[in-house]
């Protein structure tokens, strides 16, 4: 780059201070199914209490999923969570009309562009139920305009006052009076009246005073104040779809405030929200989420937790994810009907599992068992599968360690919240488990419950049946590649072959003297990038490593010798 910064004097500048960038190993990707939430859509989340925001507590056909999301939040703080919901699933609606019953907003992107600027013909009512689900029943929505001024004061909702919770009776905005508009403002409430969301019915739940039936509203601060736009960005538990009284009220609410005289109801309106109804997802449905993880250039992920998950959904999450992605591993753990309450059969039923797999892949983990978990918010215990575990143990190594260490083991394996295992192999059943590219999970009196294997499902013997190394190839190949897409359009001469190299180097150097490698090469010069390849607009670097190795077995040999030996005569001798 050339610029001048006085006459006659003109400066280049070359920026050779390109280095590595940092990548993402640690982040979780699952798919399951919630009570509550959007579906088929990614939600980041950092911690168990959000898990309860976004996407409502356990009950007895969520459980699986709360907790596998639960667990691998123990060991990190990011995973992406897709809610996969059956194909009838319904929301809530506040319509009577009993053949309104098929309102199927799965997530706010759907609402946004197919309702939040236009009406449904009343299908759904004035109000519906923020997504797909039964628990849309447990509300209440109450709306009061200009024309309930009088009533304002004994405003009720199923008999409970909520006039209190608003300063003042809904009139005519200033704006909307400055622009010759008349009743265009609203109170709305929204009240958990079932209390499943709360625990206590006629909780208030949210309250939104003085929003606007002008579709051009704005408020103090410049944002929207129209009711449906408000209520859409705000709430957590509905929509503001039709306008209250349709009959009477459609023409005009909506409409920009420019000399609009606003429609009003009489009194108040108030709905109980009904139809909601929930369904567990079928494989496709499954398969339908976890395929929001796909693309690696929407989403960055580096683990794939597959929950309880069908065999089916776990050669999908294999083959269509980790396989193709390449930069993430996808984590399974037998089916609960192999492992729990199976006593002395469980290895076999695992074999067998793995036989219907019939995957040998480095982009994925197995381990062995379920645990059994406390379930605060129901006071019941749970069995949950070990494989969000699994994963959580690599986001902790990354964490304390580098990807390149092993997860397994009594330094970094100690799996949490594990009341007890499925079942406990013994020493014969984890040479089978892990001859079979399946992790043993052990119980012990002193240390509790350890991850007791590293490999990776490839039975092929090589460096990438181990975790760690496949995931030390996952960091440098994502990285590197990242990297060298800033040669891309460039000469393909001597002096950018010399400044890749001398880009990778020093990374190389860095994850070899955190014991990532033992030994590294890069090639990139006129041996591998010959006239041909150059003439094809190609650019190769070979890359060439010595991963480290982790320790799978120890040997100790003690040797008693007589009193009179000296150690320097028999050492190596033995």
């Amino acid at each position: 780059m050339a610029f001048q910064i006085s006459p006659g004097v003109n400066v280049s500048e070359v920026d050779l201070t390109t280095v590595v960038p940092a990548v993402t190993t640690t982040a979780g990707g699952f798919a399951g199914y919630f009570n509550w939430g959007p579906a088929f859509t990614r939600i980041t989340i950092a911690d168990e209490p959000n898990i309860v925001r976004r996407f409502g507590g356990p009950d007895s056909n969520s459980a699986v999923s709360f907790f596998t999301a639960a667990s691998f939040l123990a060991y990190s703080n990011n995973i992406k969570i897709v809610r996969a919901i059956g194909g009838n699933s319904r929301n809530a609606i506040a319509n009577t009309n009993p053949n309104a019953t098929n309102l199927r907003i799965l997530n706010e992107n759907i609402f946004q562009t197919t309702f939040l600027d236009s009406t449904n013909n009343n299908a759904a009512g004035a109000f519906a139920g923020r997504y797909c689900g039964a628990l849309g029943n447990s509300l209440s929505v109450s709306l009061i305009d200009a024309g309930g001024s009088a009533g304002f004061a004994t405003w009720n909702v199923n008999g409970i006052g909520v006039s209190s919770y608003f300063p003042g009776a809904p009139g005519t905005s200033s704006q909307a009076a400055s622009l010759g508009a008349t009743n265009d403002e609203v109170h709305v409430i929204v009240l958990d009246t079932g209390g499943v969301i709360t625990g206590t019915k006629n909780t208030v739940l949210e309250v939104y005073p003085y929003l606007s039936k002008g579709s051009d509203a704005i408020d103090s601060l410049g944002n929207s104040n129209y009711y449906k736009e408000v209520i859409f960005n705000q709430s957590r538990y509905i929509y503001a779809v039709d306008p209250v009284d349709y009959a009477n009220t459609v023409s005009t609410w909506g409409q920009p405030l420019a000399n609009t005289t606003y429609a009003t109801i009489t009194g108040s309106y108030s709905a109980t929200l009904t139809k909601g109804t929930d369904e567990l997802p079928s494989d496709a449905n499954t398969i339908a989420a976890f395929s929001a993880f796909t693309n690696p250039d929407d989403v960055d992920i580096g683990l794939v937790i597959t929950g309880a998950a069908s065999t089916t959904v776990q050669q999908y999450v294999i083959d269509n994810v980790a396989t193709v992605r390449k930069d993430c591993i996808a984590f399974i753990t037998p089916p609960y009907s192999s492992v729990v309450n199976q006593p002395g059969i469980e290895a076999s039923n695992i074999i067998t599992w793995t036989g219907t797999l019939a995957r040998s892949t480095s982009y994925a983990v197995a381990d062995c068992a379920w645990k059994y978990m406390f379930d605060k918010y129901n006071n019941v215990y749970r069995w949950i599968p070990l494989n969000a575990d699994t994963a959580g143990l690599c986001a902790y190594t990354d964490t304390i360690r580098d990807p390149w260490y092993s997860p397994a083991g009594y330094n970094r394996g100690q799996i949490k919240n594990a009341v007890k295992l499925s079942w406990n192999p013994n020493k014969t059943e984890r040479d089978t488990l892990y001859s079979n590219g399946v992790n043993p999970v052990i119980r012990t009196p002193s240390a509790g419950t350890i991850l007791y294997g590293d490999k990776t499902l490839q039975i092929k013997p090589s460096a990438f049946d181990r975790i760690n190394v496949r995931r030390l190839f996952i960091v440098l190949e994502k990285t590197i590649s990242q990297a060298a897409q800033y040669s891309l359009f460039e000469f393909n001469d001597e002096f950018t072959r010399a400044q890749f190299v001398a880009l990778v180097t020093p990374f190389l150097r860095d994850v070899q003297g955190r014991r990532g490698i033992y030994d590294f090469r890069v090639v990139c010069d006129t041996t591998n990038n010959t006239p041909q390849v150059i003439d094809s607009n190609q650019f190769v670097g070979d890359i060439y490593i010595k991963p480290a190795r982790a320790i799978n077995f120890i040997q100790l040999n003690f040797v008693a010798v007589r009193t009179g030996v000296d150690f320097n005569e028999i050492v190596g001798a033995a």
